[in-house]
């Protein structure tokens, strides 16, 4: 086959031409490797326009053809097996199947995870329904048991308290001293904590509260130390407007004197400090603080109206509060374990001693609280008896002005007390009222009826008939209550 002639111009050009494409192909990764790759023309030469409009002319090309497949894609179902063909048609076989299966794994996933979450929430709000439901129920059935409640100072107090042991032929002895004295309207709670056997005659009656308001806010004071609102050590400063007559040291202190929070506690029941107790029951907050807190234990009757003296009796409390005050520190369901002990151990040393301590036997101890005014006097306070029994005693006597037969009063009920819980029992029933008639047992032997320690116990103390505590002990400060 002869070979065409070919004008060395026209080679010289097409050569020059030749090499410009490959440069070109080498700069942006045409795929034209060399002429033989070029288009042809109409006449069957070498087309031979510019580069940059054979590019447009591919773009163009490429453009129709993914139009024609878009519209194909969009005219046919996403999960036909005609959209599997015109996808396989459109992509190499082997990319159209992975791209197809990845597609179904993806939507049979989402899939899975939208059922589990309208599974999970369906769930909860079926849950939801058959638990209101299942109580709504519940409530409509006639004898339904009561939500246990939750426990709290009262309650505790009230497991101690057992109703059927009330010491019933002690109580009537006790009545009949009291009808002896005329004039004279006592209220008192005695509680075994050993037994939980009881004592009450008018013991939810209002008191004036005297001094013995200040027992309630020694409780308080040690329990804003367990919280960490006040430190033993904290000063405490006396102001003029918390001086107050009556019993105590500090009003002859110039104003100004600091005490720290301990000592200030201290003086308030040791000897019964007014002042002290002001301004302790001011650091605490004053009344608005103090009678929520009192409430807030089960006290119905304790309240501050008026700082101290009171002489009027506004500040009220009950034989019952006093004692059920005292027997939730012995148990340590106000205060911690240390501040117990320390409270305990300042009333310990109360230096009045002429009402509860006079009735006790040797051996015994008691931390206690006095409380004297004109109208009202009483003591409340805590046993310990040399056989191991407990109990806590809380007698007030409602009198004339300054009766002075209304400490002897109290003394021989705290006397004929501590006599019958020193018996050993040998019949449960002793004086106590029978569970089932709810009658005081007719076995019961006699208790000890004298009023006078002698024949009670002719090791007992003699009486102390005086009621004021200089009679009792000559150094003793005035004013003590």
């Amino acid at each position: 086959m002869t070979r065409k002639f070919e004008h060395p111009d026209r080679r010289r050009r097409r050569q020059q031409l030749t090499q410009q494409k490959k440069q070109l192909s080498r700069s942006s990764a045409l795929p034209v490797a060399n002429h033989d790759r070029l288009p042809l023309s109409k006449t069957g030469q070498f087309n031979l326009e510019p580069e940059h409009k054979l590019s447009q002319a591919r773009s163009t090309d490429e453009r129709k053809r993914r139009s024609k497949t878009g519209a194909t894609l969009t005219n046919l179902p996403a999960a036909s097996a005609a959209s599997n063909r015109q996808i396989a048609s459109t992509k190499s076989p082997e990319k159209a199947s992975r791209a197809v299966g990845s597609g179904l794994l993806l939507s049979m996933i989402r899939l899975v995870i939208l059922g589990v979450g309208v599974g999970a929430i369906a769930g909860a709000a079926f849950t939801v329904h058959n638990l209101a439901s299942r109580s709504t129920a519940a409530d409509s059935r006639p004898g339904k048991l009561p939500a246990t409640p939750k426990p709290s100072p009262a309650n505790s107090f009230d497991a101690t308290l057992k109703r059927n042991l009330e010491m019933v032929l002690l109580k009537q002895q006790i009545q009949a001293l009291a009808a002896a004295q005329p004039g004279l309207t006592p209220g008192l709670f005695f509680l075994n904590l050993n037994t939980g056997s009881y004592l009450d005659l008018a013991g939810t009656s209002t008191f004036a509260a005297a001094s013995t308001i200040k027992v309630p806010v020694l409780v308080a004071f040690f329990q804003a130390v367990d919280e960490g609102k006040i430190r033993l050590d904290e000063q405490l400063v006396m102001r003029p407007d918390l001086i107050a007559e009556g019993s105590g040291d500090m009003q002859y202190q110039p104003p100004g004197s600091k005490y720290s929070a301990l000592e200030t506690a201290t003086q308030m029941i040791v000897i019964s400090d007014n002042t002290a107790t002001n301004m302790l029951m001011d650091r605490l907050g004053g009344a608005t603080a103090l009678n929520p807190r009192f409430q807030s234990w089960g006290l119905a009757k304790t309240v501050i109206r008026n700082p101290l003296a009171d002489l009027e009796g506004t500040n009220t409390t009950s034989p019952q509060d006093l004692t059920k005050l005292l027997t939730l520190v012995s148990k340590g369901k106000l205060l911690s374990l240390e501040s117990r002990d320390r409270l305990l151990d300042i009333m310990r040393q109360t230096v009045t001693d002429t009402l509860l301590p006079q009735g006790l036997g040797k051996g015994a101890t008691i931390a206690h609280k006095t409380g004297d005014i004109g109208s009202m006097v009483g003591d409340t306070g805590l046993i310990d008896m040399p056989n191991g029994q407990r109990y806590i005693a809380t007698v007030m006597v409602k009198r004339p002005h300054n009766d002075p037969r209304a400490q002897e009063l109290i003394r021989q009920i705290s006397r004929l007390v501590y006599n019958h819980l020193n018996q050993p029992l040998l019949n449960p029933q002793i004086s106590v009222t029978s569970p089932t008639t709810g009658v005081a047992s007719p076995t019961a032997p006699p208790l000890v009826t004298n009023s006078t320690p002698e024949a009670a116990n002719p090791t007992a103390p003699p009486p102390v008939n005086n009621s004021t505590p200089e009679a009792v002990n000559p150094a003793a400060p005035p004013l003590l209550d």
